[in-house]
């Protein structure tokens, strides 16, 4: 049963959803993104006691160590973010992957890749390609990085790992990704079926943002949307998603497609929850559940034999 907080989120986003106007001009859209979750929680949000944050400069491409207290140095998390491809930086998710780091009591590193309409397809998947080989190069042992990433970012991931096999690189120990975006072609059948029950988005708006990234590029790529990716040879795979958002079918299609590929693969559906909803765990336990869930799975892929 959804809990009392979840109830009044659901209200507060509803709110905003029923009030959306003609789109803000695009700087302005990514500063209200920055805060989007301290305008609800009503105060800064906070990182885990103890947290440093690092930045550092990978070949050119702006990032962050992001370590919790007593976080395994050997052990990292690659993240990438979410936000259409088009929002969304280092501040934006520094929250959550903290919590997230904190769960699993590892480093991660956050990358700000370059973001559409600027740059388009396959700018920001050059760019993961960049920080997965700079993590290689700078001594991290694959078996002891995981990827993860919401969204856009986790169909990043998900386009990641493709080129990494492709390329006979060295695979991950395994990926996490909530709410994963893998389907900018559109086809799938919860962009309609959970259009009136996703408090945040409608299934139009998600198809029409698809553009911005994809630019000329055919939206069936499978670098582009993973959902028709071959994903033989992938690692294990967590997959957390919300029952009430267009993006469902993304995650189940994804999670049908793994088990048909013999990737191993663990799906959780929340009922009564929306897309990315792991952001509000400040103020929401599921929210703080999902968290401890990812943390779990990034411990057991990456523990020492």
């Amino acid at each position: 049963m959804p809990s009392p907080e979840s109830l009044q989120i659901r209200s507060y986003l509803l709110a905003l959803k029923a009030a959306q106007g003609a789109p803000a001009p695009l700087a302005e859209q990514r500063a209200s993104y920055e805060k989007r979750i301290e305008t609800y929680v009503g105060h800064p949000l906070a990182l885990p006691e103890g947290t440093r944050i690092e930045s550092v400069d990978i070949d050119g491409i702006p990032a962050e160590w992001i370590s919790p207290a007593g976080a395994d140095q050997e052990r990292v998390v690659l993240f990438f973010h979410g936000g259409a491809y088009v929002l969304g930086s280092l501040t934006s998710h520094r929250e959550l992957v903290a919590r997230l780091s904190a769960a699993a009591g590892v480093r991660s590193l956050q990358v700000d890749y370059r973001l559409a309409p600027e740059h388009v397809f396959p700018a920001a998947l050059d760019d993961a390609l960049t920080a997965y080989r700079w993590l290689l190069a700078h001594g991290t042992r694959p078996e002891q990085i995981v990827l993860a990433g919401d969204s856009a970012g986790g169909g990043l991931g998900l386009a990641l790992l493709q080129v990494v096999r492709d390329q006979h690189l060295p695979m991950p120990a395994g990926a996490v990704f909530l709410s994963p975006w893998t389907d900018l072609a559109g086809a799938v059948d919860s962009r309609a079926t959970r259009d009136v029950a996703d408090p945040i988005f409608s299934g139009s708006l998600i198809n029409f943002l698809a553009n911005f990234y994809a630019g000329t590029e055919e939206k069936h790529n499978p670098l582009l949307s993973p959902i028709y990716a071959d994903l033989h040879g992938f690692p294990p795979l967590l997959i957390e998603v919300g029952n009430d958002e267009v993006l469902l079918d993304d995650s189940l299609q994804l999670a049908e497609h793994a088990r048909a590929a013999q990737v191993p693969v663990e799906l959780t559906v929340w009922e009564g929850l929306w897309h990315v909803f792991q952001q509000y765990a400040s103020v929401l336990p599921e929210g703080q559940q999902s968290i401890e869930n990812m943390g779990r799975f990034i411990r057991s892929q990456t523990r020492t034999l």
